[in-house]
């Protein structure tokens, strides 16, 4: 582990320890590689890594996770590098993290505070600011005690700090009648989010979601297909809020194309709660787009189960999806050919360059032709609710009068289809 990191985001320097306990069932590279990853969350969250420790053990030591000399152990570690925060990588108990932070005598995070401190700082909409306090408040009301003075002992920091420019609530008496309100709040937010999903699906059009790990360049691809200028920075969570754009895909073809917040190991409970309405876009698609960075060859697996399981939690695993592997420019041609030769299906581009996005195009116009149905319809001249609903929930590419007819070709979500099987022409049954 280096001992000299900046961090990434204005505020206080914390010194920072990081803690792992390694049982039987988990790898030395695993542990590695998810010690990294901390260590990159830590540092974004402002801290600068003073050093590391890891504990194989065969179980949980119910008290403390670690065994007894250890704890003395981190303990030593804390007074010699002058750390003033303890971060662990596996999740503590109320009780455990109130144990540890007694015995080492400074604040003690676990990997969910950490992350959800990050979304705090990241928060910028107001619908994000909302999601995220809620998230942390919800993640922080078992931990405290009294009225409040186990987390305003704690003072400022890292893991205590609110969304914005706002502190969290500390009073335990107001907690619970502000995660209400919050409450409140997001679902009057996801009830617009449902009218504006609705008024996309009436216009015909087949609507595309972006998921993947967190910093795999989802905003890049949005970006380079779109001709948008989302802001794309090389950081973790650098999107909490969803982003969506208008995509032409094919000759006269056009779908919804949304970003969404990424996705991480171990993703706090609490935040996939909160994030309910942010993450509805997903559940919402027709389509994802997995998008897969290439340079992380090592971490590749265990990123790709991340998301599968996030997925299955938010009901999504259904979904038809398309595997890209992004960042192609920065990896070698044997590099490429082998993610080919183990993904065949999937699609190889670089958003920097745009190598691959005429791939990636052809891709989502062959899912939409397995989403969308061409039809021919006969309406009565005289049903102007008929052509007024099927103006709204198609595409319309062509109509003319017949008699007493109008016939209209249009292109139908599939899901709208039955609602006019009494005007098809034969040959769109």
């Amino acid at each position: 582990m280096s001992s000299d990191n900046s961090p990434n985001l204005s505020g206080d320097v914390e010194g920072a320890l990081l803690v792992a306990l390694q049982l039987p069932s988990m790898s030395d590279d695993g542990v590695a590689e998810s010690l990294s990853e901390l260590e990159a969350l830590a540092v974004a969250a402002g801290a600068r890594i003073r050093g590391s420790l890891t504990q194989k053990r065969d179980r949980y030591d119910p008290a403390t996770v670690l065994g007894r000399g250890k704890v003395e152990e981190v303990a030593r570690a804390v007074r010699d590098a002058d750390a003033s925060l303890v971060i662990f990588d596996n999740e503590l108990s109320v009780a455990q993290q109130g144990r540890l932070a007694s015995a080492l005598g400074v604040r003690v995070l676990d990997r969910a505070a950490l992350i959800l401190d990050i979304f705090a700082l990241h928060a910028h909409t107001a619908e994000g600011r909302t999601q995220v306090e809620l998230a942390q408040l919800s993640y922080l009301f078992p931990r405290m005690r009294g009225h409040g003075i186990e987390l305003s002992r704690l003072g400022g920091g890292i893991g205590t700090r609110g969304p914005g420019e706002t502190k969290l609530e500390v009073d335990r008496r107001r907690i619970r009648k502000r995660m209400r309100r919050l409450e409140r709040d997001l679902e009057k937010m996801e009830a617009v989010r449902q009218t504006q999903c609705k008024q996309r699906g009436r216009a015909g059009l087949i609507s595309i979601c972006l998921v993947g790990y967190t910093n795999s360049g989802k905003s890049s691809i949005l970006n380079r297909l779109t001709g948008s200028t989302v802001l794309v920075r090389n950081q973790l969570f650098s999107t909490l809020d969803s982003t969506t754009r208008r995509l032409e895909f094919a000759r006269g073809q056009a779908a919804v194309i949304s970003d969404t917040v990424g996705f991480i190991r171990n993703l706090p409970h609490e935040l996939v709660a909160a994030f309910h309405s942010t993450l509805e876009v997903v559940r919402d698609a027709m389509v994802l787009i997995h998008v897969i960075d290439a340079t992380m060859q090592e971490s590749m697996a265990s990123r790709m189960r991340a998301v599968i399981e996030t997925l299955a939690e938010l009901d999504a695993s259904d979904i038809p999806a398309i595997t890209v592997f992004n960042k192609t420019d920065a990896v070698s041609p044997t590099e490429k050919s082998t993610l080919k030769k183990r993904f065949p299906e999937s699609v190889l581009i670089s958003a920097l360059t745009g190598e691959g996005t005429p791939e990636l195009l052809s891709a989502i116009a062959a899912v939409a032709r397995l989403e969308l149905s061409s039809a021919r319809l006969r309406v009565p001249a005289d049903r102007g609710d008929i052509i007024a609903s099927l103006y709204r929930d198609a595409t319309v590419q062509s109509s003319r009068i017949d008699g007493d007819s109008m016939l209209i070709s249009a292109r139908l979500p599939r899901d709208k289809l039955a609602n006019y099987s009494t005007y098809l022409e034969k040959d769109s049954r």
